[in-house]
């Protein structure tokens, strides 16, 4: 999995605080929107993963750790792949995505928006 095949999916949820304009959820969501994306919002906007009627091609953790890893363990369901973002990433968060078969990168969604931009 590289950010490349990551950025040439169309469905997106950020996972973090989308309505604080200060956040990197915020700025992700929007950037997103504005290319294009099909993007859902947990968990400001749309409360548990279960409750987005899409499927997830690609989630991007941008949230602490501690509350990924619950949102993770929590939804039935499946993510074509995971973008853990600087500073939501931990050990616990790889070896459960490991685990359960699911794709994995550490990176930024608004470097691979600016590399790869969508077709």
């Amino acid at each position: 999995m590289t950010l490349e095949n990551v950025m040439s999916k169309n469905t997106f949820v950020v996972l973090g605080d989308t309505k604080s304009p200060e956040k990197y959820a915020y700025k992700i969501k929007n950037s997103l929107l504005k290319a294009g994306y099909n993007v859902y919002c947990v968990p400001k906007e749309i409360a548990r993963l279960d409750d987005i009627n899409d499927e997830i091609e690609v989630l991007d953790l941008v949230i602490n750790p501690i509350q990924g890893i619950k949102f993770l363990k929590e939804t039935n369901k499946k993510i074509g792949a995971v973008v853990i973002q600087p500073g939501a990433e931990s050990d616990e968060i790889k070896r459960y995505l490991e685990e359960k078969n699911t794709p994995y990168i550490e990176a930024c969604v608004l470097v691979g928006l600016r590399l790869y931009p969508k077709k």
